[in-house]
């Protein structure tokens, strides 16, 4: 683009806000909270023990962090937490293609799918356990339930979503199956299945948390399970901002991802 060009795109849009100018509006509802949050505990309007100030969470954090604790169990969360969605989400892309693309595969498999979707993943914990015991497997397993089905649904409406002209054309010319999805299925249902892979990775840390609460000996959800038998709570908050943050991080990757992979698609930016 010419500098003339760049000059006057510039000047059609001489309202729009900078980078710094997004992320200061975006950090000033949380900012605001913390420093009230702080207030009241600082003031003793609420309770110390239930709701720990920001300072005192920080404090802790910092202590765990110091320790290696907080180091140690993230690492065998992250290391689960991928594990579940790399399981899930890679059957339920496979799921997806094939349900997608073959009518008779539809009748056959997505009836029970979509059964055991139904099912909701507290019920099955107790039988994972039987199955599996309280080691690793029964953990992935459960979070790669809850990874399995917004990839395979995603993966399924993208497919069926591809214009059928599109397939008319690919056989026009000459495309083998193989063809037709890696040059045509695939990119057109590309946005769906990054959607998928989105909401997947938020029910994985969702399954996660669950399965290091119920039975684990660590992780971050054992380290909040534990600080809660203590009355520990500002460790309990250091699990939670941990989650969120893990969570927003990947979802960020995922975006990343999604935005090069979609350079070609002319939407609204807002």
């Amino acid at each position: 683009m010419s500098n003339r060009a760049v000059a006057l795109s510039t000047a059609e849009r001489p309202g729009k806000p900078g980078k710094a100018a997004i992320a200061g509006l975006g950090l000033l509802l949380p900012g605001s909270l913390l420093i009230l949050w702080q207030l009241l505990g600082h003031y003793g309007i609420i309770s110390e023990m239930l709701f720990p100030t920001p300072y005192t969470i920080a404090q802790s954090f910092i202590t765990l962090a110091r320790d290696g604790d907080l180091w140690s169990n993230l690492r065998v969360s992250v290391a689960r937490a991928l594990s579940g969605f790399l399981l899930g989400g890679g059957l339920g892309l496979l799921f997806g293609i094939l349900v997608g693309l073959f009518k008779r595969s539809e009748r056959l498999l997505d009836p029970s799918l979509q059964m055991i979707r139904m099912i909701p993943s507290l019920a099955v914990v107790p039988l994972f356990i039987l199955w599996f015991g309280i080691g690793e497997e029964s953990k992935v397993l459960l979070i790669a339930k809850g990874a399995f089905f917004p990839v395979y649904i995603n993966t399924f409406m993208g497919i069926r979503g591809t214009d059928n002209k599109l397939f008319e054309v690919s056989r026009v010319l000459g495309f083998s199956r193989v063809q037709q999805i890696l040059r045509l299925v695939l990119p057109a249902a590309v946005p769906n299945i990054m959607l998928g892979l989105r909401l997947s990775l938020g029910l994985s840390w969702l399954g996660l948390v669950v399965a290091e609460l119920i039975a684990s000996t660590s992780g971050i959800g054992y380290m909040m399970s534990d600080a809660r038998q203590f009355a520990d709570t500002p460790v309990v908050f250091v699990g939670i901002i941990i989650f969120a943050v893990a969570g927003l991080l990947s979802d960020t990757v995922v975006r990343l991802i999604e935005r090069r992979l979609l350079r070609w698609q002319d939407s609204y930016q807002g």
